[in-house]
């Protein structure tokens, strides 16, 4: 098998691409696929990390526009990337995987608090640390969260997995005549206000000259082809 480009890696998978074609919930199929691609990867002997978000059960900025309070739905939103969080460490154990999940919330009946040392300590075991609750805070995106802990890993790339196998001038879906970027700039990101990732996610990136690599989840061997450093989705940087 090829050698990966990236040894330490943290994966930024969106709640809305767990849901599969059904839109919401969690597709039994597409988290059983992820498993298998990261047991795959895992095979290249590299440290990985999983942020999830919650979007397919609960999206937090969604209910405040129809005048829940903001803070209040966004830990309804931290909970829901938990509920995504067991559901994949239990996909990925059945495919032999050693995972462990970490919370920004503390929950110590079903995950371990996140420590950061002690996060580092898994990834150095060979064990996936799936980090759930985003960053605890209100008014922080899973996004932030994932380029917040790889920084705090000392991961070298930030890979983000979604439904779109890049990203666009504009959206793909609503405009057949949308551009893909193989590469482009932090600052191009910011300028075009993209929607690869929120603004705070891609300036700490960009802050803290972490790439990030966003491509499509669906594609079968999708996530070691990316660690591997093979030329899919976009990159940032």
């Amino acid at each position: 098998m090829k050698e990966p480009k990236y040894k330490k890696v943290l994966l930024k998978l969106s709640g809305e691409a767990l849901a599969g074609q059904q839109g919401t919930g969690i597709n039994t199929t597409v988290i059983q696929q992820v498993a298998k691609d990261v047991a795959s990867a895992m095979k290249l002997n590299i440290q990985l990390g999983i942020v999830i978000g919650g979007g397919n059960i609960f999206r937090g900025v969604a209910a405040s526009a129809q005048g829940m309070d903001r803070a209040s739905s966004d830990y309804m939103g931290m909970l829901a990337t938990v509920i995504n969080a067991l559901a994949l460490q239990d996909a990925l154990e059945k495919e032999g995987v050693p995972t462990r999940v970490q919370t920004a919330i503390e929950m110590a009946e079903i995950a371990e608090p996140y420590i950061r040392r002690r996060a580092v300590r898994h990834l150095e075991k060979g064990r996936v640390v799936i980090f759930g609750a985003g960053t605890g805070n209100p008014y922080f995106t899973t996004d932030t969260a994932a380029a917040l802990r790889a920084m705090e890993i000392n991961a070298e790339i930030l890979m983000k997995a979604t439904k779109v196998d890049g990203i666009y001038d504009k959206d793909p879906m609503k405009h057949k005549d949308a551009v893909k970027f193989d590469k482009i700039s932090y600052i191009e990101v910011l300028q075009r206000g993209l929607a690869v990732m929120d603004l705070t996610a891609v300036s700490l990136c960009m802050d803290n000259k972490l790439p990030i690599l966003s491509f499509d989840l669906s594609g079968n061997g999708n996530i070691v082809k990316a660690i591997q450093g093979e030329n899919i989705g976009t990159l940032v940087h």
